[in-house]
């Protein structure tokens, strides 16, 4: 398998985004339903490193659970953790053996070239999330939010009246302009509304 794509520019831009939320925010709101900024900091501390040792096979088939996410859980040294798992991810994935296959995440097994659109969804998504919930601008590159938007497409759509899932899970789409950009247009395929402000 070759590798399709590479990590490292949303890597660097989440990166950024952690590196500017303030010490005090960490109990604002995010546009995730009933997540904090803490609670989905500790999420984001989470899937870094679980895509990590999904790129480098290090995950035993029926071992990943999804992980309910706890701003109490949240290490003190967060920004330092997070800033190496993102670049030990982005290493990972550089590997074309990480592409192989199938491999699990979250207690979902699906082919690994699958994960990494997922994975690359998670650093958009939060990074997103993250951003607006601490009053950062963020932009992504069409081409980065097209691929996720492909990925959403090839998954069953939720109703529209259907509960947000907890942890900020993906929802059911927010209806958006025709011309709405790509991020926009993203944003609102997971469930959240892209004009959200704390």
């Amino acid at each position: 398998m070759t590798v399709e794509f590479d990590f490292e520019p949303a890597a660097r831009r989440l990166a950024g985004v952690l590196a500017a939320i303030p010490a005090d925010a960490l109990d604002a709101p995010t546009p995730c339903e009933d997540t904090t900024v803490g609670a989905l900091l500790d999420h984001v501390n989470g899937f870094t490193w679980t895509f990590t040792q999904v790129a480098r096979k290090a995950v035993a088939p029926g071992s990943s659970r999804p992980a309910r996410t706890d701003a109490g859980s949240l290490p003190a040294d967060w920004r330092d953790r997070v800033d190496a798992q993102l670049k030990e991810l982005v290493e990972a994935w550089r590997e074309p053996s990480a592409w192989d296959g199938m491999s699990e995440a979250g207690g979902v097994t699906l082919p690994a070239n699958v994960l990494a659109r997922v994975a690359l969804d998670e650093l958009i998504l939060h990074g997103w999330d993250l951003a607006r919930a601490t009053g950062q601008t963020y932009d992504v590159p069409v081409e980065e939010a097209e691929q996720c938007i492909a990925l959403f497409e090839s998954l069953p759509a939720q109703a529209e009246d259907a509960p947000r899932p907890p942890d900020g899970a993906f929802g059911p789409p927010v209806p958006v302009a025709d011309d709405a950009s790509a991020l926009d247009r993203l944003v609102a395929r997971s469930g959240r509304n892209p004009a959200w402000t704390p």
